[in-house]
């Protein structure tokens, strides 16, 4: 008689897809996300929740919320995350290589004179593109509202949150959004079960030991990169430095980072090739965060050019991957415990009312200025929500009805 096959049970370090399955999705996202950071997580969970099937709606806003709560560019680190879940390690960095390079390479070739975009940036197709994050956002806002502000209580706190932060905008807003909702949740929805953990079939591959370690190499270079750049006077080390600061110290991500991108590279770079450099991030899709690659080619000594814009990148981006690695798995133990399934609860129903406040400022004023623009919002959304086309089709006719239209 032949003996039964064990099957060996999945372990919190085993992945659950591959690193080339995460880069072939995010590739796609990081050739047709344009919008900035709250279209990116429509896009995210257009293509991970409704298409995949990777996450569930609670698990997804989960992620949302954490990402919110690190420094760092907020969706990239969604999608960091979304790689980590599903392909450990080797999948974040995948998610991050596949939807950052594609405006990456545009910029740093924008920064060596491929002056056809900027002739392009006032362009209808960009106006178009506009347009369709508008709907892009709306899709995603109302399909979470669904599950996350279901019942009374959590709608409740989804309007008081999408009050509050149009009345606080900025950074501080957000967190505050956030921990009101969670308090909120706390006091207001006892009924939740913690045995109904969202996304509980889904495992962290990554280790609680490997992630103290992440959170101490991320304190570590903070600390003593400025000491080892000063003591050794290396430009490069200076470079690397001055983007892993300006990572690990910005909250919100997206155009927050302006300000101290400025300053960082004050005296170095001319304040019209800064903004023009910033004017063409808008006219790219992914995340604003690869601005940095255009810094780095521009920069006037050594390195510059294209080690320039890769050292330039890594750094701005090294501090984000450090701290998903690091706080993803206390995250997900977190949501777990009676206590802290409610509070996230009403984290997640504020999450929608923030996206909700974004999308009614400054989304919808940006992406349609002109009853043509809401005519291509509108049919997007259509096209995507009720006909189910895929977003980066519609977001290519949105630019092609936008160059003939407006």
């Amino acid at each position: 008689m032949a003996k039964p096959v064990r099957v060996k049970p999945k372990t919190a370090s085993e992945p659950r897809g591959s690193a080339l399955e995460v880069f072939r999705a995010f590739l796609i996202l990081g050739l047709t996300s344009f919008g900035g950071p709250v279209a990116h997580i429509g896009y995210f969970r257009n293509a991970f929740v409704e298409k995949r099937r990777w996450l569930d709606d609670k698990s997804f806003a989960d992620i949302v919320a954490m990402c919110q709560f690190l420094p760092g560019p907020a969706s990239s680190q969604v999608g960091m995350a979304i790689g980590l879940l599903r392909a450990g390690v080797g999948g974040l960095i995948a998610a991050w290589v596949a939807f950052t390079a594609p405006s990456a390479i545009l910029l740093a070739a924008f920064a060596y004179g491929v002056a056809a975009l900027g002739g392009a940036l006032g362009g209808g197709w960009l106006a178009g593109l506009k347009a369709a994050a508008v709907a892009v956002v709306a899709q995603a806002v109302i399909n979470m509202a669904r599950t996350l502000c279901a019942g009374r209580e959590r709608a409740t706190i989804g309007v008081a949150a999408a009050a509050f932060a149009s009345l606080v905008p900025g950074t501080i807003g957000q967190i505050l959004t956030l921990v009101l909702g969670g308090a909120a949740g706390l006091l207001f929805l006892r009924n939740e079960e913690a045995g109904k953990t969202s996304g509980a079939h889904l495992r962290v591959p990554v280790k609680r030991r490997f992630a103290l370690v992440s959170l101490a190499i991320f304190a570590a270079i903070l600390i003593f990169l400025p000491i080892a750049s000063a003591a050794t006077g290396s430009s490069a080390l200076r470079l690397f430095d001055s983007f892993y600061r300006v990572g690990s110290l910005v909250f919100g991500g997206g155009h927050v980072v302006l300000p101290l991108l400025e300053a960082a590279v004050s005296g170095l770079i001319p304040h019209d090739q800064f903004l023009a450099g910033y004017g063409a991030a808008q006219a790219v899709p992914g995340p604003v965060f690869t601005f940095a690659a255009y810094l780095g080619v521009l920069m006037p000594m050594p390195p510059n050019g294209v080690p320039g814009a890769l050292i330039a990148l890594i750094g701005i981006f090294l501090s984000s991957m450090l701290l998903v690695i690091g706080a993803l798995p206390f995250w997900w133990q977190l949501r777990g415990a009676p206590l802290a399934r409610r509070a996230l609860s009403g984290v997640n129903a504020a999450v929608v009312g923030l996206l909700g406040a974004v999308l009614w400022n400054p989304v919808i004023p940006l992406g349609i200025p002109n009853v043509r623009a809401l005519v291509i919002a509108l049919a997007v959304y259509a096209t995507v929500e009720f006909w189910k086309i895929p977003p980066w089709a519609a977001v290519i006719a949105a630019a092609a009805a936008g160059f003939a239209l407006l």
